[in-house]
């Protein structure tokens, strides 16, 4: 009695076509595409300059000083 064994071999599926590979491709391809999106967003709508206050009087000029020395970070 002689035993064959038969395989039935499925031919290799195109590398487009692995579900895995879309899952491991896609994040990363989501994060460069929302990356430009915020660069486009930051390069047409830059922030404002902000104007330092001015003491509109001599007397006024230590309140201001103090004011921002009091907010300013420490090192």
């Amino acid at each position: 009695m002689s035993r064959t064994t038969e395989t039935h071999t499925t031919p290799p599926l195109p590398w487009w076509r692995v579900r895995m590979l879309w899952l491991v491709l896609g994040g990363p391809a989501a994060v460069v595409v929302a990356s430009f999106a915020t660069l486009a967003i930051a390069i047409l709508n830059p922030d404002p300059v902000l104007q330092r206050p001015v003491a509109a009087t001599a007397s006024e000029q230590p309140a201001v000083q103090a004011r921002n020395h009091a907010a300013a970070p420490r090192p």
